[in-house]
């Protein structure tokens, strides 16, 4: 869900730009995905990305999500906020000010964001080369107990910058260049005053206006396919739950009805292509006839009061076999390990981006503070 066809005009950049930015964009995604518990928790966010010197490629893309569904879009080519999502489309038609509002807002954070990416190159003593700002915000509301969180950060090249603390209302630097910006938004009252408003009020307000218009989609519950899985016969055994929806569930093994903390390992919410989610849960255990009908599987899923079970017994283990189910299974689970890899790969890539800009651009200058 996190590469999408709004960015197909990336693919007409240099190479190397383009992976760099490609990367930045979606590791940020990834790295901001909120894996919550079982409470029924919605959430809207907005990931707004100014970049410089990179050819054939909106210098500046904003989107927005809903519940981790991106609904909307707004790049410097278009200068124009699009839904993404069908029943967001029909949104345009039911309320088109709201769009055209979306549209205004847009071009002023353009604007604005760019300026900050200008600021930064400044303060980093940055004068060529590809560059990227990120300023990543939004909204969480809890639909049964009414708790509202906002949060605020920003990036600059991949590396963070500068926080909002929406519990004391304060500013967080990163980065000793962030300091004297800390400092100026911190006694910014009148601003502190509009975040606040924004963050407990506006924001949440088309959360939920959002989700009344969406709700056949964003409030519905599809509950996965579980598989057990093992390589061989001394390898984990891996629970693997697969086209559940909302994200916020969770998946653990217990004995004779008890949590199992030891021998588990827990792997990441993932994204399916179609809009659901799948997770694994491993559990190192000799699986032996004495053992059979002692362990069990359990998914929870955020609005659904039973619990979804799978007891450990070998026959319902997929292994190497051969037939029907075990080569769709099998397909499953190579998906969510080639994810991990290209995961692992672009954190990779980043972190090499990272040194190469230090080490080119290092300026003993550059760590004091001030533009």
């Amino acid at each position: 869900m996190f590469i999408h066809s709004t960015f197909a005009q990336v693919y007409s950049c240099n190479n190397h730009d383009r992976q760099q930015i490609m990367n930045l964009l979606w590791l940020s995604t990834l790295i901001l995905q909120i894996h919550r518990g079982l409470p029924v928790t919605h959430s809207l966010k907005y990931f707004h990305t100014a970049s410089s010197k990179v050819a054939n490629f909106p210098d500046y893309v904003g989107l927005a999500y809903i519940d981790d569904i991106q609904i909307g879009h707004y790049d410097s080519n278009t200068k124009k906020a699009e839904a993404k999502e069908e029943w967001m489309k029909n949104f345009t038609t039911v309320d088109p000010e709201h769009f055209r509002l979306l549209t205004h807002l847009g071009i002023q954070a353009e604007v604005k964001d760019k300026e900050d990416l200008e600021s930064l190159q400044k303060r980093f003593n940055h004068t060529e080369g590809l560059h990227i700002y990120q300023r990543m915000y939004g909204c969480e509301w809890d639909d049964e107990t009414e708790k509202i969180k906002g949060w605020e950060q920003s990036s600059y090249d991949g590396e963070d910058f500068l926080a909002l603390d929406t519990k004391t209302w304060t500013w967080t630097a990163a980065k000793p260049q962030a300091v004297s910006i800390k400092h100026t938004l911190d006694h910014d009252r009148d601003l502190m005053d509009h975040l606040k408003f924004y963050y407990t009020g506006i924001c949440v307000h088309n959360l939920k206006q959002y989700l009344n218009f969406g709700r056949d989609v964003l409030m519905r519950t599809d509950l996965p396919e579980v598989f057990l899985l093992q390589k061989t016969p001394s390898s984990p055994v891996s629970c693997f739950a697969t086209g559940f929806y909302p994200s916020s569930a969770t998946l653990f093994w217990r004995k004779n009805g008890k949590d199992l903390r030891e021998n588990v390992g827990h792997g990441e919410i993932l994204p399916n292509p179609d809009g659901t989610f799948q997770m694994t849960v491993d559990l190192k255990v000799e699986v032996t006839a004495e053992v059979e009908g002692k362990y069990e599987c359990v998914f929870q899923l955020s609005g659904v009061k039973e619990d979804l079970v799978t007891k450990l017994e070998r026959r319902s283990i997929l292994s190497n076999a051969s037939d029907e189910d075990n080569v769709r299974v099998a397909a499953c689970a190579t998906s969510s390990v080639l994810i991990a890899v290209i995961l692992a790969i672009i954190v990779i890539v980043v972190v090499a981006i990272r040194h190469k800009n230090k080490k080119a651009n290092y300026d003993p200058a550059a760590d004091e503070d001030g533009t």
